[in-house]
């Protein structure tokens, strides 16, 4: 199976990054992880991107806050699939990182989840692979069908109460 490529802008974003990597152990997705920044090492994040398919990716998850180009500089370089997360930050909630995120110009798509979306991203990243990994699909069908009985034993807890 293809693994997952995940990028963050920096370190300081690695509490979103850690959600993506326990939803992608839960799922038991490879994955490799970096610190790369598109303004403080372009060369680095471009030949991340540029070698991605051969070094057997499937996706790529890149996480940013502020200006948030990580997303957009790796998509720029690779025809994979790029999903990126807009990180919250002090200045202005994660709204400038979601729409530098979202905001891409036609001819270089980029799947944006919500700001601090880790656990989405990871999903999206699975059923991207899931499309030709039958037994995947059926650990992310298992998932959703442990989510939806987590959420209606919680309804039954409050009838219960109320």
């Amino acid at each position: 199976m293809k693994k997952i490529g995940i990028v963050m802008g920096s370190d300081s974003d690695l509490p979103v990054i850690q959600k993506v990597t326990d939803t992608l152990k839960a799922l038991n997705i490879e994955y490799e992880v970096h610190v790369y920044s598109a303004h403080r090492t372009p060369e680095e994040a471009r030949s991340f991107a540029l070698n991605a398919r051969a070094n057997n990716f499937g996706a790529i998850i890149a996480a940013a806050g502020m200006a948030a180009h990580l997303a957009g500089a790796i998509a720029a370089n690779t025809t994979l699939p790029v999903i990126g997360i807009p990180c919250k930050s002090p200045c202005f909630d994660g709204m400038d990182a979601l729409l530098s995120t979202v905001m891409m110009p036609s001819g270089i798509p980029v799947a944006t989840v919500a700001v601090n979306g880790g656990v989405n991203a990871a999903l999206l990243a699975a059923q991207i692979l899931a499309v030709s990994e039958p037994e995947l699909a059926a650990r992310l069908d298992a998932k959703r069908k442990t989510d939806a009985e987590a959420v209606l034993a919680k309804d039954a807890g409050i009838m219960e109460r109320l």
